[in-house]
């Protein structure tokens, strides 16, 4: 307002009411425009309310290092050998000599040959079941030899069937019936003036044998590991009075793991023995024994602890079994040292083995062993192994063989009540995967006696080697070599005496011409060395045999 206007209270009246008016004429012009239209209140606005983005983490990625340096890839493998919970019963070579080549991948064959000893050769072999849940071999074999002696002849027939049957609830049953027909003739008589007929000189043996036994794949939820066997031997000879026996060996071995390293072991033995030479006399020789075991495994260390209860014909004798194994961190040197008690088994059929010219024992006696020993195996790289072992073993009830003082054509079945020997044996091996294999092995013996005047028919040095090469593909070379050193033994005139060496050496071939056939031959004893393992009794010499192998069936 001007200073007129405060002055004049009038003026100021006039201007209100003047301002009045003039809202009045605005709102009633306002009015007239739009009569229809209904009271409203429009809010126009440009904001939109949102809310603030997440903050995110950002990973970027950064590009490697380079690395410039050459990878060292090398390879260390182990040397195979397993830490077996039992030891080998003696101090013998680990690597057998092989008899066969390598086995084609066939399920079924027929092998046959000829040679200018042996005439025929047949050996033969099935295979049938799911391949799965079971599985079943037939297998035979027969041959008849005749050599340059009179009455150097034998004739062999054998047939068995093997089978495995599988189970859903992780058990394992398996089998065996078997057949044996061994024909020797008492060939080694001296003089050679002496006349025989054929009756008086032939000797037979016939051996049936069966198996059976169970065992659990899995342990059980408590961590037991079980295999439950039977095994009954019947065995004869042809003489007159008429030999036989029986034998029965009923097993029950128990095993509990108790965490990673340590396990318990519990087994039961009865190894039972009927001899009977028809009415002349009979004989019954058992044995029975109880094994306890704590075992304890790690990586470098293997221990095994038993202590052993027999009963040997009612004699009782408790049998020590401790072995220890050490192996370096990579595997490749192992220091082992044991000290083993154990029986080995007096009876008729085992003795025939061992030497088939024998006599019907006149009583029989199982051998107790009792054996220290050490050593060291391993590895020189991934090709080359070696075992070196030495010790010394206790054998009570030894049966040797001594030549019978009327012709020698016989041996007779002694025992020496305790027989000492002082055991060194060295083995080395070259492999180089399947296709070359090479094994020797040497073992020297040093026995004394307590009551004979010597080890009759025990043979101090051994050498024994064996290679398996594949030349080519489809083309295979063995070879097996057997040497020692005589053995001592009684001439007819009771001097003692030691028989000369021998040396063995073997080669064979075997070559693929189709899916179906090979061709194999067969040269024994290249150097025509006509040894005498038995004295006496002089080896064939040298022999050759070859044939054909037809396969079928398989892949």
């Amino acid at each position: 307002m001007t200073t007129e206007m405060r002055s004049n209270p009038l003026n100021f009246m006039k201007g209100i009411i003047f301002l009045i008016i003039v809202l009045l004429l605005v709102n009633t012009s306002v009015r007239a425009q739009d009569t229809t239209k209904r009271k409203t209140i429009n809010i126009t606005s440009t904001f939109k309310p949102s809310l603030k983005n997440t903050a995110k983490i950002n990973f970027n990625a950064e590009a490697p290092l380079m690395d410039t340096a050459r990878p060292n890839l090398s390879y260390n493998l182990p040397v195979q050998y397993l830490p077996l919970q039992y030891q080998p019963v003696g101090l013998n070579p680990v690597a057998l000599p092989g008899d066969t080549m390598k086995i084609w991948n066939n399920d079924n064959y027929i092998k046959v040959g000829v040679g200018n000893v042996h005439l025929p050769y047949v050996k033969a072999g099935l295979s049938f079941g799911d391949k799965r849940y079971s599985f079943f071999n037939v297998f035979a074999e027969g041959y008849s030899s005749k050599g340059d002696l009179d009455y150097q002849k034998n004739t062999f027939l054998a047939a068995s069937i093997l089978g495995t049957v599988k189970t859903k609830n992780n058990l394992e049953w398996n089998g065996k019936l078997g057949f044996q027909a061994d024909g020797y003739y008492l060939y080694g008589f001296q003089p050679k003036t002496l006349s025989f007929v054929n009756s008086q000189l032939q000797q037979q043996f016939v051996t049936f044998e069966g198996k059976i036994g169970l065992r659990n794949t899995v342990p059980t939820d408590f961590g037991l590991t079980y295999n439950p066997n039977l095994k009954v031997l019947a065995f004869g000879d042809n003489e007159s009075p008429r030999g036989a026996e029986i034998n029965t060996v009923v097993n029950l071995p128990l095993q509990k793991s108790i965490g990673e390293h340590f396990g318990v072991n519990l087994g039961v033995t009865a190894d039972l023995t009927h001899y009977q030479v028809n009415d002349v006399f009979t004989e019954n020789n058992n044995l029975f024994y109880v094994s306890p075991a704590v075992v304890y495994h790690s990586d470098n260390i293997s221990i095994h602890a038993e202590m052993t209860p027999s009963w040997d014909q009612n004699d009782f004798h408790l049998l020590p079994n401790f072995s220890a194994d050490y192996t370096t961190d990579d595997k490749k040197f192992t220091l082992f040292a044991a000290l083993n008690g154990y029986y080995e088994k007096g009876s008729y059929q085992r003795f025939a083995t061992i030497n088939p010219w024998l006599w019907q024992p006149s009583d029989l006696l199982n051998t107790r062993v009792q054996e220290f020993y050490g050593g060291f195996k391993g590895s020189i790289n991934n090709h080359v192994s070696y075992l070196a072992k030495a010790g010394l073993s206790e054998y009570h009830n030894m049966p040797l063989f001594l030549n019978d003082s009327l012709d020698g054509k016989n041996f007779k079945v002694i025992y020496e009540s305790k027989l000492d020997a002082f055991n060194v044996h060295g083995e080395m091996s070259y492999t180089q995967g399947e296709q070359f294999s090479a094994t020797a092995g040497l073992t020297l013996r040093n026995f004394k006696s307590k009551e004979e005047y010597r080890a009759w028919g025990m043979l101090p040095l051994e050498l024994n080697a064996n290679l398996r090469w594949e030349i080519l593909k489809d083309l295979w070379l063995k070879g097996d070599l057997w040497a020692f050193d005589g053995a001592s033994f009684r001439a007819l005139d009771n001097s003692v005496r030691t028989g000369k060496g021998g040396f063995d050496l073997n080669a064979g071939l075997e070559f693929r011409l189709t899916h179906q056939f090979n061709l194999w031959l067969q040269m024994n004893n290249l150097f025509n060395d006509k040894y005498q393992r038995w004295n006496q009794y002089p080896v064939y010499g040298f022999n050759i045999l070859g044939g054909v192998i037809f396969s079928f069936g398989g892949k």
